[in-house]
């Protein structure tokens, strides 16, 4: 017995193209879209990013502080962009990658899809794909109205795999492109290709693993080549660099290395960290990936020790400090987190997260004699970087205890309006014009805040009509 197939009613032409292109975006990033990962921030880790972009982005042609890499919680070896001049590194990459030359090697190849202009150009693909699912659709439909459903339902099936064909060859081309631009990249930066060239080799053997035998793999169905496939195409050429036998920065490897371990310490399970930083292990790095473990596990003795380690081997590192307040403050001790938070702070010229976690441990101590301290401290903060809602947050909690209301709700606006709660947005930024002097900046700003978010209110709302 053969089950009846029901057609549905046949997608219009915009439906159709939407859902088309839902899908091969998907395809090309290769990742889920970056707000639906959580954003990790760490003033250390940043500042090694903008290290190891600066080059890149000059030899690209662009402003250095107009390339921003953000790091992304996910355990995938990944890295991608999505407009603009932002390179997303998800943290698998990080701790998989053995020195910064490789992650140096993935952000050129990131930038190539930037000054490619691949993002803006992505319509040129789907375009294509879409005018091949839409022929398709057509003749399928006039199959199935003359009787013949199946062949119908063969047509349109033919014609989906056709059109994800022609985009996926369109996504090979993109990624080889990006690969040739990188080479010119490291090469205009000064910079070896063997980071490059060694993580294909890493990827290369994940594919093993995966996929033991390359006759299991097609490569017509991958938006990127095979990672075999790049590695040859591109060893000559980074071969033919001056710069081939450069070597990194031994500072700035070491400040690699640093990150990695206090990454893998934040995101790992602490046993796979205590497995990896054996206590015989008495290295900085060892001593950073304990000291989150341990903190994490709910031992925080035993992290302020680590912290101590690392302060005993340099006892005014501000992001050694950093992690020491950090600690004390999250384990119920503000009150000695603030002196080690504020030369953090001092001694970093006022990095805006960690003046942001130092204002936080002022307002923890709940002596009202902290407050004015704290307000310029988070003022500050979020005058050099806005995209912090934890700061916004705590600056809300300061103009609350001294009566300023609608401050306060100019606060929670910047802080709703960042984490996407458009609702509470609107409501909290008209809230602060009432009480706000018309015409200051920042009634200024709640005004663009409301009008920001009430356009965003509108748009969802004709969506789900």
């Amino acid at each position: 017995m053969r089950r009846r197939l029901t057609m549905p009613a046949l997608p219009s032409r915009p439906m159709l193209v939407r859902a088309l292109f839902v899908l091969l975006l998907s395809l090309l990033l290769a990742a889920r879209p970056a707000a639906a990962q959580q954003v990790l921030r760490d003033a250390e880790t940043e500042a090694l990013f903008r290290d190891l972009a600066r080059p890149l982005a000059i030899s690209a042609g662009l402003q250095p502080g107009n390339v921003k890499v953000v790091l992304l919680q996910d355990p995938e070896i990944n890295a991608f962009v999505a407009g603009g001049q932002t390179v997303y590194i998800q943290s698998g990459l990080i701790t998989h990658a053995d020195n910064a030359n490789q992650v140096q090697g993935v952000i050129a190849h990131e930038l190539g899809h930037v000054i490619g202009g691949h993002i803006i150009n992505f319509s040129q693909g789907a375009k294509v794909a879409t005018g091949v699912s839409l022929l398709s659709l057509l003749l399928g439909a006039a199959a199935i109205a003359a009787g013949a459903g199946e062949a119908g339902m063969g047509i349109l099936s033919a014609g989906q795999q056709a059109a994800m064909g022609k985009f996926l060859a369109f996504s090979r081309t993109q990624e080889a492109s990006a690969d040739a631009a990188s080479v010119r990249l490291l090469d205009g930066a000064h910079l070896s290709g063997k980071g490059s060239l060694d993580f294909f080799g890493k990827l290369r053997r994940e594919e093993y693993r995966l996929s033991p035998s390359y006759a299991d793999v097609d490569p017509y169905a991958l938006t990127h080549p095979t990672s075999a496939d790049r590695q040859a195409a591109l060893e000559a050429d980074f071969r033919k660099s001056r710069w081939w036998n450069a070597q990194t920065d031994p500072a700035l490897e070491a400040r690699f290395e640093r990150v990695k371990a206090k990454l893998m310490g934040f995101v790992d399970d602490p046993k796979v960290t205590f497995a990896t930083y054996p206590e015989s292990n008495q290295s900085i790095p060892a001593h950073y990936a304990r000291a989150y473990a341990w903190h994490k596990s709910g031992y925080p003795k035993k992290a302020v020790a680590e912290a101590d380690a690392l302060l005993a081997a340099s006892p005014h590192d501000p992001y050694f400090l950093e992690l020491k307040g950090q600690i004390l403050l999250e384990s119920g001790n503000p009150a000695a987190a603030v002196p080690i938070l504020r030369e953090a702070t001092e001694r970093t010229r006022n990095e805006p997260l960690i003046a942001a976690l130092f204002g936080h441990a002022l307002i923890a101590t709940e002596d009202r004699k902290n407050l004015p301290e704290a307000r310029e401290i988070l003022r500050t903060a979020v005058a050099r970087d806005d995209q912090n809602p934890f700061a916004w947050y705590q600056l809300g909690l300061i103009y609350t205890q001294e009566g300023d209301l609608a401050r306060a709700a100019l606060a929670s606006a910047e802080r709703n309006s960042l984490e996407g709660r458009d609702n509470l947005a609107l409501s909290n930024a008209e809230m602060a014009m009432q009480g706000i002097p018309a015409g200051t900046p920042d009634w200024i700003r709640a005004q663009d805040i409301a009008m920001v978010s009430r356009t965003a209110l509108e748009q969802a709302k004709r969506k789900r009509r």
